[in-house]
């Protein structure tokens, strides 16, 4: 188990949480699925999930705790599984403030938030994260192919454990790049349709 905790979910159930869980109830319920345990390791379903993705919110914390949260999104493929603990992506230069590297710099403990609207499942990863500089070799390998975009840097993120949630109050999304591949088959389909009645019709043959 990581660090000190009897259980992985220790990370996100604190002996506070755990007695707010006690007094509304809820603390038996979430006693067994840490009996159970959580998931330390990026199984293959994880691991496809990860890779589905085209979005993710990255949370770290400042020395003081304060809190920060930063969006970071890409091609399908741009959150690379490197191995059964870690996952890589190039981080792309964007407005340069650098709160999470900052951040990272005096707190690397970390968590990754990721969230599929249109199958309506969320993953949640604790763990902690580093910035590596000057790493070509690396970049190139986490950049998405043919992505305009540069790679500012790389993050690794080490997992130290993750939960799914329910779908309940996720709202159905659907990705504008789907819709529209569904819509011109739709499309097709109508003309093919239209070009029959109209043969019909005119008592074409066909």
């Amino acid at each position: 188990m990581a660090g000190s905790h009897t259980y992985a979910s220790d990370v996100a159930f604190t002996p506070t949480v755990k007695a707010i869980q006690a007094r509304k109830g809820s603390r038996q319920a979430y006693a067994r699925s840490e009996e159970r345990g959580w998931n330390q390791d990026i199984t293959p379903d994880l691991a496809a999930f990860i890779a589905a993705q085209t979005s993710v919110f990255f949370a770290t914390a400042n020395g003081e705790g304060q809190p920060y949260i930063q969006h970071r999104g890409g091609p399908a493929g741009f959150l690379h599984v490197l191995d059964h603990r870690t996952i890589g992506f190039a981080d792309f230069s964007g407005n340069r403030q650098f709160i999470s590297q900052g951040n990272l710099a005096d707190n690397g403990k970390a968590f990754l938030f990721l969230i599929d609207y249109m199958m309506r499942q969320r993953i949640k990863i604790w763990g902690e994260a580093r910035v590596i500089e000057n790493d070509p070799e690396l970049l190139t390998r986490l950049m998405p192919p043919d992505y305009k975009a540069r790679p500012e840097q790389a993050i690794l993120f080490t997992v130290s454990t993750w939960d799914a949630n329910c779908p309940q109050h996720i709202p159905q999304r659907f990705d504008a790049a789907d819709v529209a591949a569904i819509l011109g088959e739709r499309d097709k389909r109508i003309a093919v349709l239209e070009a029959e009645i109209a043969r019909l019709r005119a008592g074409t043959p066909g």
